[in-house]
């Protein structure tokens, strides 16, 4: 279950962090993300509170600034949607730097940006220190749907093979002269996504029969059956619960 190879996000060690059962560390990652949308948007000393929670993790898991910062690119397109909000919201308005702004739009755009940049600093510190295929175990070990850790388990398995996959096509246009240009390039590409299509659910069907000979019967056996221990779910919900000890102020201050 899962891929052969290790994933970019994953950086290998052996710090206590890393060796937290899977399970324990979506638990705790799912709290504290929980913790963190449900603080009042005005506590600000609160948000830098929990990074300064999510600093104190990663220097335990040794995971440099740098390699966490590049991961984070994703949450771009939401930053450039929090940085519009001051000037299209409606309501109030407030001068900075010259330009006049919405209160309401300003208070709108801390709020995701603050929010946002922790829920996916605490999810990139999560895969950062736990393998995709103990994640899949993890979610296995909390009960989670059957078909959907096998949808995920086959998604992460095969999607680096379809990649390869249209890779190759690409390089057999480009061998024989094609080149995307213009509207022209796009019925060929149209085809090659067709094409891709086909390969993909003819590799699908030969998985399944090589599965089904293999006795599978609709669901996967139990890899890891082990229970962690107190002290390792101790270790792992320390930082939601002092994540609920600095949001707890910030409702009643």
């Amino acid at each position: 279950m899962g891929s052969g190879h290790a994933h970019r996000l994953h950086l290998h060690g052996h710090s206590p962090v890393h060796r937290l059962p899977a399970h324990t560390k979506l638990v705790a990652v799912l709290a504290f993300v929980v913790v963190v949308v449900s603080t009042p948007r005005e506590a600000v000393w609160a948000f830098a509170g929990y990074a300064l929670l999510l600093a104190a993790v990663a220097r335990a898991a040794r995971v440099p600034a740098g390699f966490a910062l590049r991961r984070m690119a994703v949450e771009v397109p939401f930053v450039a949607f929090a940085l519009l909000l001051p000037f299209v919201a409606q309501g109030g308005r407030t001068e900075v730097l010259g330009m006049q702004l919405s209160v309401s739009g300003l208070w709108g755009a801390w709020n995701i940006l603050a929010k946002g940049t922790l829920g996916v600093g605490a999810s990139v510190l999560l895969a950062a220190t736990t393998e995709l295929r103990d994640l899949l175990l993890g979610l296995q070990r909390l009960r989670m749907p059957p078909m959907l850790v096998q949808i995920a388990s086959f998604m992460l398995r095969y999607g680096d093979v379809i990649a390869d996959e249209l890779a190759r096509m690409r390089i057999a246009r480009e061998s024989r002269g094609f080149r995307a240009r213009g509207p022209r390039a796009w019925g060929v590409l149209a085809r090659t996504a067709g094409a891709l299509f086909i390969r993909t659910y003819e590799r699908g069907e030969r998985v399944h029969l090589a599965m089904v000979s293999r006795g599978y019967t609709g669901a996967m056996p139990v890899l890891d059956g082990r229970a962690a221990t107190r002290a390792q779910w101790s270790a792992a919900l320390a930082l939601p619960v002092t994540a609920l000890a600095v949001c707890l102020p910030a409702w009643t201050l």
